[in-house]
């Protein structure tokens, strides 16, 4: 138990109750009264800016996304947030590289029991991820493996790659997870870094992820995929790159019924055997050999970082990092006769939120024992490329960042009675979760859609994949007639406002009201953990802390 820590650690009259580690604390009257002077028109007033039609929907490498950034660096010098950046500037470059797979990409399959080879049709049999980091990959016959979902979790009890050679060879997966994986698991296991870092752990040299949809048809990669490089020529981040795999595709069902009927087995039947936690990989009787290169277009976007110095003369040096991304998807496909992607709720009110943790640290005197950093990242709408740079190349020592609160589309659209936080449940950050929300009269929901993978859709995943204890908060579904159906009003929401024109200031619907519970309930939260004598740690034996955790 950490309460006697963060007791110490406040030295401001905490009343935690010892039962109920957290459940209630009364904050000092500084910080209440900072608290209380939380405007909701103040939040209001950075989304209208940030969602103006002049931005033009904030696309990285854009002139509207150069003014989001002006503008968060002006309210930074306002504030007398501190520049955290690169060479004493807010800004942290980020090269950005969307790579496109020219159209003579080409692949044979070949049997190795006859002999016969078969040239497959680009787009119809198959469909390449370009490759950030070499321009032309050419790549002679490889053995095909069929590797079920590609999870390697021997923790879990389970994993495809118990059985089969991997070395050298291209490995065929499904995307999905044994039935009874939890949710923030399930979301890690079918993310694509993660099925490529299991595959090039493993010694393969491809991966081709398989369809079990019948009538589904292969994606369209023609917009590219987008990588950050470093200041080397490298690929410094991306979701769909590892530099030992030189193959990443995607097959049709048509394809991986033909491959494993030649070893006597049904898509169908396989794909109901590895779901309910059966690994059922085997040796396929084919090589693959082919050609493709890779089309590229570079820009330079930025991150902005500002720093609020801790009191303390050693946790100073400590970081707790309050994250949100600034970009959201520029100028698009007109739906209803408007093309301006603005992004209000995403992801400008995340911004707004920041803006306003940051105003509510200018209002106390005793700034909080570690260091504050307040993180606009970019493109994240590419792929959370923005946070992946600064998480793994940090303008401060990396070590020395201790937790991550990231905010990302709050949906703030009714009154904020309760919250979920995704990812806290993993470290102690739980407990600085709830303590806040027991002062702000928040119950805490567990995720009421765990379908939406949101875990690993937004910044904070980035963090954990790091190391560090990460959260990010979320609406839960307590209503105020009882219902507690919120997620029913967020989905027919998204379903018209999200990702679409729609999600503007104007005609937007918005609960100010709950946008002020928001930043108080995520300042506190990290005002807490940067109070804390303790640094936030993983719980023992957690799944991410054992992948990633720092020693």
């Amino acid at each position: 138990m950490r309460f006697k820590s963060i007791t110490a650690a406040l030295c401001l009259g905490l009343a935690i109750p010892a039962t109920t580690f957290a459940q209630s604390v009364q904050v000092p009257k500084p910080v209440a009264k900072a608290l209380d002077k939380v405007k909701p028109n103040d939040v209001s007033a950075h989304i209208a800016y940030l969602a103006d039609d002049k931005l033009l929907g904030r696309k990285p490498g854009t002139p509207g996304y150069q003014m989001a950034v002006d503008y968060v660096t002006g309210q930074f010098q306002k504030m007398k947030v501190a520049p955290a950046g690169e060479n004493g500037t807010y800004l942290q470059t980020v090269r950005i590289r969307t790579a496109t797979t020219n159209p003579d990409a080409a692949l044979t399959l070949t049997s190795n029991k006859d002999g016969k080879a078969q040239q497959l049709q680009n787009g119809q049999d198959f469909i390449l991820y370009p490759n950030p980091g070499k321009p032309q990959v050419e790549f002679s016959a490889s053995e095909l493996v069929f590797a079920g979902y590609g999870i390697s979790a021997p923790d879990l009890k389970y994993d495809d790659y118990a059985n089969i050679d991997a070395k050298g060879k291209v490995v065929v997966v499904l995307r999905g997870v044994p039935e009874g994986f939890p949710s923030t698991v399930a979301s890690y296991s079918m993310d694509m870094q993660t099925i490529l870092n299991t595959a090039a752990e493993h010694g393969a040299t491809g991966v081709l992820v398989a369809s079990t949809n019948p009538k589904g048809k292969l994606p369209d990669f023609s917009r590219g995929m987008s990588s950050v490089m470093g200041a080397d020529g490298g690929v410094a981040a991306s979701r769909s790159y590892h530099n030992n795999i030189n193959l990443l595709g995607m097959l049709p069902y048509a394809m991986l019924q033909q491959m494993l009927t030649a070893v006597g087995q049904d898509a169908q039947q396989l794909a109901s055997t590895i779901h309910s936690g059966k690994p059922a990989s085997t040796p396929l009787p084919f090589s693959i050999s082919g050609t493709y290169g890779s089309s590229y277009n570079d820009i330079e976007s930025y991150n902005v970082v500002g720093k609020i110095e801790g009191s303390d003369p050693v946790l100073k040096n400590e970081y707790v990092v309050h994250s949100a991304h600034l970009d959201h998807i520029g100028v698009g496909k007109p739906i209803d006769g408007d093309s301006i992607y603005n992004g209000a709720h995403d992801n400008a009110s995340g911004v707004a939120s920041l803006l306003e943790i940051a105003n509510v640290y200018t209002r106390i005197k005793a700034k909080p024992k570690r260091s504050i950093l307040i993180v606009m990242v970019t493109a994240e709408e590419l792929g959370l490329l923005g946070s992946a740079y600064f998480a793994k190349y940090p303008t401060v020592p990396a070590n020395q960042i201790v937790a991550d609160v990231n905010t990302d589309m709050p949906t703030l659209i009714a009154p904020l009675l309760a919250v979920v936080p995704l990812g806290a449940a993993h470290s102690s950050l739980e407990k600085e979760v709830n303590a806040a929300s027991s002062y702000l009269k928040l119950d805490v929901e567990a995720d009421p859609e765990p379908e939406q993978n949101r875990f690993v859709r937004s910044d904070q995943y980035s963090f954990v994949t790091q190391g560090v204890p990460a959260l990010h908060i979320k609406y839960g579904n307590k209503t105020a007639d009882g219902k507690n159906n919120l997620d029913e009003q967020v989905k027919v929401w998204r379903e018209k406002y999200y990702h679409k024109p729609q999600d503007n200031f104007e005609g937007g619907v918005f609960d100010f009201e709950a946008a002020k519970k928001y930043v108080q309930l995520n300042f506190l939260i990290g005002y807490l953990v940067a109070q804390d004598a303790d640094r936030p740690s993983w719980k023992e034996g957690d799944f991410f802390g054992s992948r990633f955790g720092r020693n």
